[in-house]
């Protein structure tokens, strides 16, 4: 896994600390699974922007798919992301 930064849709706020994985990547599409590195809680949908460990960045949407909860910690939310258009 590698670590990124998830920012809110107008860039002008760090939403979270992020290990993802890039499953695939082609020209126009691109798509993977995160964890917050940290307690917060998302919605599910667009309006997200994901900074990869690389500096590329790319507008996405987020669905929620296991709550990776531990006894006595604070749940760490799993997320697919999938984002259209060419990482820049």
């Amino acid at each position: 896994m590698a670590l990124g930064r998830l920012y809110s849709g107008d860039y002008s706020e760090l939403v979270a600390g992020v290990d993802y994985r890039l499953f695939d990547e082609t020209n126009n599409n691109w798509w993977g699974e995160l964890t917050l590195t940290e307690y917060k809680r998302l919605a599910d949908g667009n309006g997200y922007i994901l900074e990869l460990a690389d500096g590329r960045k790319g507008r996405c949407s987020l669905t929620r798919k296991v709550n990776k909860a531990v006894s006595g910690l604070l749940p760490l939310h799993c997320f697919r992301f999938r984002g259209s258009g060419e990482l820049q």
